[in-house]
């Protein structure tokens, strides 16, 4: 085996801002066997949101040597509070959903986690219930999804063994990349989860504002620009811009209605 020593410091600074997010986990045996899959791959970060049985024996026994992993997880009640401050959340998902949303390999998902979190941006990797997976609410929050090309006649994958795919593919993707052109230089951060969905909420407010819908149901044309905005990887002074750009709309608007 190559000796990789050298990296482990910049693996230990881009790993930091990434997280493995497990919603709703029935099983806590899943959840020791989880830790012990970030640990072997150099991460750390577990989130458990809503788990139906933690603290257990039972993930304690199966994280076997990665205590320290499950004693650090954050316990909340809420996926988008898990992912509040990220600038990238993809979701691992098996099954085809309503909600469009662009399909990555493993591979390429661990690519976009890395260059993201090697730009300062937090990172999020969603995983579901062992039998639903994510629902809809929950993939909305999600820039894109993750599928594992596993074999279809028996496509039955375990949580821990789906969260491993992925905690390898990110070591991987780290241990390939080059130095980022511009690394440590001063700029806008990227704009986080929480600031996005603030700009989508007042977007939506404005569309009615100006009656932009006409009549029809406002969700499709919400779910594409929510698409055509996360595309463009905004910043925090991008996202200032437009909210600003759209309370002069909402103002307009009043205005013309005489309010």
């Amino acid at each position: 085996m190559s000796d990789d020593s050298n990296a482990i410091p910049a693996v230990d600074a881009v790993f930091g801002r990434v997280r493995m997010v497990l919603v709703g986990t029935q099983h806590p045996g899943n959840i020791g066997s989880a830790a012990r899959a970030l640990k072997t791959m150099g991460l750390s970060r577990l989130v458990l949101v809503a788990p139906e049985r933690f603290p257990h024996v039972e993930a304690d026994a199966l994280a076997a040597g990665a205590g320290d992993v499950l004693e650090a997880a954050r316990v909340l009640g809420d996926p988008a509070e898990a992912v509040a401050d990220c600038r990238l959340v993809l979701g691992c998902t098996a099954r085809d959903r309503r909600i469009a949303l662009p399909m990555l390999s493993p591979r390429e998902a661990a690519a976009q986690a890395v260059d993201t979190a090697r730009a300062g941006g937090e990172v999020a990797l969603l995983f579901g219930r062992e039998r639903t997976g994510l629902d809809n609410a929950e993939l909305q929050l999600c820039h894109a999804a993750v599928h594992i090309p596993a074999n279809p006649d028996y496509s039955s994958l375990n949580l821990a063994a789906a969260v491993q795919v992925l905690a390898y593919e990110l070591r991987m993707a780290m241990l390939a990349a080059e130095p980022a052109d511009g690394e440590g230089e001063e700029g806008d951060p990227p704009a986080t989860h929480a600031q996005l969905e603030g700009l989508f909420a007042q977007l939506a407010d404005t569309l009615d504002a100006i009656d932009f819908h006409k009549g029809r149901a406002p969700e499709s044309a919400m779910r594409k620009l929510r698409r055509l905005f996360l595309r463009t990887g905004l910043n925090e002074r991008e996202v200032r811009l437009l909210r600003g750009v759209l309370a002069d709309a909402q103002r307009m608007a009043r205005l013309a209605s005489g309010r």
